[in-house]
């Protein structure tokens, strides 16, 4: 057992983990692991944070990291941590102390230690932290401005909450405990720190951490606004708003005449912050922020007269323009803007300036393309000067479309001949008119979808033709790339308006934009492509560009997609990764050809990407890509399944020999898919027999993200070749008795013990089944939960449909006499009284477990209460097959249409869509469950004729419609009800 370490020891070994040498830092970083399991570690942690004696401040970081580590895994309760020792004892000590140490250690860690406090505040705060708040909010008095920037910080970090989520009665007396103890303080300090800045106007040293407490409490109005007016906040609107206006005037020579043109001043981040806050009153039309809209709308527009074109001022221009563009689509401020010289200023002075392109532009799109590839991509994660300005033009279009674009259009019409006169230096103009016209086309569009409403009084097709097509069909690649890259983004853009034709002409045009040596160029080639890929036809379900339309061109797309993906000295593309993964999922089964070629250029970026795994995105795309090859090719001729184990186990056993954590879920995913496709005449082969004991290995299951995975691979395991393995089978319950003990493994654990009833022959089951229903009895008893009734429920139908009424009650009898009888009263058949009604196989699974009980259970009819509840297992089951939803004939994999699956990563658990697979028939010699029920039912009314006829009544009279679909199920089946 691991002891705890001293302060000394503590000490040395997180200097261990700051060592260059990669052995010795992760055999510190293993020390800390099997330290953190021992109570009172956290403690010892943060006597090291706080103590400038005992280490150096690099240390005391590091320390700081690892306990905001600490607290990130394991504080809240509700998750299962058993490698992590937070007791009762640590976390309340840690409360008491955790603010004051924040507000005496040096800047780099008291930032750890404020998203420690946000940390636990979102568990805890405020119904088990309920002097947080007061003892931040005393810090507020701090004479120390490092102080009050720290508490600011921290608050602006629990409260951030507040936005972006459904409200709920449980998120507005949260919010009603938080305006209580800190509106009025929060006030007075905006306005105090305001007089202390007024006091220090040529000091920076003073004015600059003041003015980021400002810009901290304007985020923190900004959370305590979002969802609706505090009752404060109108009383004192005059106040707040004379303090925003204040400082959208400043100006200070001081903090401004040495910035750097890269990052925002202080005053710009203020400003940016208060025109945000700006924004939300505007976009809630709050009638109390009305009287002061036009003075601040004039207030914004000379901001962004005055904004530079330099980067720091991006931050303010986007906001600005925003909030311009939410002033100016609404009805009721069209009279703000309806002159035509109105219209015409912003367009001259906001839209075209912000859409030209900037030397930093260009910098950025050599030097740094994948920041610029964020802020200028369709469903990019920034906003920029150009997609904002783009926004603007769309609002003006709402409420004065015909103004706009015929205002536009005189700018497009003159930049597009100032490019004709010069194009080698000109090119700039013809980029911002073609932003230009993004801006005014569109009237509806979606991220994944793509324009579905244009402007009618602006001809895309006839734009393109004539400026959009001469500038794809340049050969060299090296002229006006930028220009390239916008005529690709438009492409894409418009992918819904052109016809098949269009696209299958645009297609080896794309392709050859995959040759670029402009990192933008080739990306944004590669996502057109893609994009094109998933269009479909109007009001159809069938895609534009499929797999007959696709297949001339696969030789050259993939070799151009590859030639991007083999460059070393290029960063992992995920957008070429993408086209690669879509490009093979509509060529379907015109893989074959090219499958070997693809799954070595495949499993070369596999082996590199696999020393240093650094983009989640592309690492995701390439997994996928690899699940689509089996999903096509092994998945029409299983024959293929040993070329690819022969191809893919090397790689996949170096990552998990290399133990690549981030890979080693994706690898499982794809085992398992092999596994499923291998012949049903091979059984498991010598590699996966010897693959499977270290499957069951204990530290294997500790990692969240390998659960599902894993479980995936022993149902497909015990699918191919229970009986190979049926010696491991207590190895695998011990795996399932880990998992069901946890909330968030429950449903892994159910899927692995449905698998092993499924599969394992019952004599080998036979001697585990009594402690097997312990296990599920006592999770049922101590920690039970609506999913947790859901899952143990359809357990029940499970084995009853394989082992008969009889076995559930023995088994349950057994443990104690009526037990099985009292679960199905008060379990089982109570859960069809909730909304939450099984589907496709899992209510195939339920009506077959339901009817053996109604039709194989003499206990059942054995008194009066038995009778009743007999009554109540037939209304269960009748609910099942009313449901509109159930859908029992469906569910496979093959009916997915991946053009609409969200496919990507994600941090828990990154599933593989092509490699998800069909529910699991336990019952495959049943097709009509509902036949079933009836012909079973018939059987049973013919044995006692009229002693059911009350007993269906019973069941069945508070609900017509159930009434109706059981004789309806009847007369369909030819049967009559005796």
């Amino acid at each position: 057992m691991a002891q705890q370490l001293t302060v000394d020891q503590l000490r040395s070994v997180l200097s261990e983990t700051l060592c260059p040498d990669a052995e010795r830092r992760r055999a510190a970083e293993n020390h800390l692991t099997q330290a953190q399991k021992v109570s009172g570690h956290p403690l010892v942690v943060l006597q090291i944070v706080a103590s400038s004696d005992v280490a150096d401040v690099a240390v005391r970081q590091a320390a700081a990291v690892h306990f905001k580590n600490i607290v990130k895994k394991a504080w809240s309760t509700s998750e299962d941590h058993a490698e992590i020792s937070l007791s009762p004892a640590d976390r309340n000590t840690i409360k008491q102390h955790l603010v004051e140490l924040m507000c005496t250690v040096p800047p780099a860690i008291q930032m750890q230690c404020s998203t420690s406090i946000s940390l636990i505040a979102a568990v805890d705060f405020p119904a088990q932290w309920d002097n947080l708040l007061p003892e931040l909010v005393r810090k507020f008095s701090s004479p120390d401005p490092a102080v009050v920037n720290g508490v600011l910080l921290t608050a602006n970090s629990i409260f951030k909450r507040f936005r972006y989520v459904q409200k709920s009665d449980a998120l507005f007396k949260d919010i009603l405990y938080v305006l209580e103890k800190v509106q009025a303080p929060l006030l007075t300090l905006f306005q105090t720190t305001g007089a202390a800045i007024d006091a220090y106007p040529n000091d920076p040293k003073q004015l600059e951490p003041r003015f980021r407490a400002l810009r901290s409490m304007c985020r923190i109005f900004f959370s305590l606004n979002w969802q609706d007016l505090p009752e404060f906040f109108e009383d004192n609107m005059e106040s707040w708003m004379k303090e925003f206006a204040k400082y959208l005037r400043y100006t200070n020579p001081v903090l401004e005449n040495d910035a750097d043109e890269n990052e925002p001043t202080v005053i710009d981040s203020l400003q940016a912050a208060i025109v945000d806050n700006l924004n939300l009153y505007t976009n809630k039309d709050e009638e109390p922020f009305m009287p002061f809209l036009p003075d601040f709308t004039t207030l914004v527009w000379h901001l962004l007269m005055n904004v530079t074109s330099q980067p720091r001022h991006d931050e303010l221009a986007t906001t600005s323009i925003k909030f311009l563009a939410g002033l100016v689509e609404k009805l009721m401020h069209r009279k703000l803007f309806e002159s035509e010289e109105t219209l015409r200023n912003i367009i001259l002075k906001i839209v075209v300036p912000n859409l030209m392109v900037r030397e930093v532009d260009e910098e950025r799109f050599e030097d740094d393309p994948s920041e610029f590839i964020m802020g200028d991509m369709e469903g990019g994660d920034t906003d920029s000067r150009r997609r904002c300005s783009q926004l603007l033009l769309r609002a003006m279009c709402r409420q004065f479309e015909v103004e706009t674009t015929a205002i536009t259009g005189e700018h497009v019409g003159g930049m597009l001949t100032e490019f004709t006169k010069d194009p080698a230096n000109k090119w700039g103009a013809k980029d911002a008119a073609i932003h230009l016209m993004l801006g005014i086309s569109i009237r509806a569009e979606s991220e994944g979808k793509g324009v579905s409403i244009v402007n009618d009084k602006v001809n895309i097709m006839e734009f393109f033709s004539t400026h959009i097509l001469p500038e794809l069909q340049e050969p060299n690649m090296s002229v006006r790339p930028m220009l390239k890259a916008t005529a690709l983004k438009f492409v894409s853009t418009f992918r819904n308006q052109f016809t098949k034709e269009h696209l299958t002409s645009l297609m080896p045009l794309l392709i050859a934009h995959l040759s670029a040596p402009s990192v933008v160029v080739h990306t944004y080639a590669a996502a057109a492509i893609e994009k094109f890929l998933i269009t479909k036809q109007e009001g159809s379900k069938t895609l534009k560009f499929g797999g007959q339309e696709i297949k001339p061109f696969l030789e050259p797309l993939f070799s151009g997609l590859f030639s991007i993906l083999d460059h070393t000295e290029l960063n992992e593309n995920e957008y070429v990764m993408k086209c690669v993964m879509r490009s093979l999922s509509v060529a379907g089964g015109d893989l074959v050809q090219v499958t070997e070629i693809v799954l070595n250029k495949l499993t070369a970026a596999l082996e590199r990407v696999a020393k240093n795994p650094r983009n989640p995105q592309y690492n995701h795309y390439l997994f996928e890509s690899i699940a689509v090859l089996i999903r096509y090719v092994c998945g029409k001729d299983p024959a293929y399944t040993q070329a690819f184990e022969s191809l893919l186990f090397p790689p996949f056993q170096t990552v998990l020999q290399m133990d690549v954590f981030e890979f080693t879920p994706y690898v499982f995913q794809l085992l398992a898919q092999l596994l499923e496709y291998r012949a049903g005449d091979t059984g498991l082969g010598e590699a996966y027999t010897m693959l499977f004991p270290p499957l069951l290995t204990p530290t294997l299951w500790e990692r969240r993200g390998n659960v599902p995975a894993l479980t995936r691979l022993l149902e497909a395991y015990l699918h191919k070749g229970a009986k190979e393995i049926a010696n491991h089978l207590l190895g695998m319950l011990g795996v399932f008795q880990k998992l069901v003990s946890s909330r968030a493994n429950e449903q892994s654990a159910f899927d692995l013990l449905n698998a092993i009833i499924s599969t394992v022959p019952p004599e080998v089951l036979q001697p585990h089944l009594k402690s097997l229903f312990q296990i599920l009895l006592m999770r049922l008893q101590q920690a039970s939960s609506p999913r947790y009734t859901r899952l143990v429920t359809q357990f029940f139908a499970l084995f009853v449909g394989k082992f008969g009424p009889k076995a559930y009650l023995d088994q349950l009898g057994a443990l104690q006499p009526g037990l099985g009888l009292m679960l199905l009263k008060q379990v089982w058949a109570p859960r069809f009284e909730t909304t939450d009604l099984p589907i496709r196989m899992e209510a195939k699974v339920q009506v077959i477990g339901l009817t053996k009980m109604l039709c194989e259970s003499p206990e059942l009819l054995a008194d009066a209460n038995g009778a009743q509840l007999w009554s109540q297992v037939l209304k269960g089951a009748m609910k099942i097959l009313s449901n509109p939803n159930v859908l029992l004939a469906s569910g496979g994999a093959d009916d997915i249409d991946f053009a609409d699956v969200e496919i990507g990563y994600d941090a828990t658990f990154s599933k593989l869509q092509f490699a998800v697979r069909a529910a699991h028939d336990p019952f495959p010699q049943v097709t009509d469950p509902s036949l079933t029920l009836v012909q079973s039912l018939h059987g049973l009314f013919s044995s006692k004729p009229g002693m059911f006829t009350p007993l269906i009544q019973q069941g069945l009279q508070s609900d017509p419609k159930l009434s109706a679909n059981f004789e309806s199920l009847f007369s369909k089946a030819g049967l009559h009800l005796v």
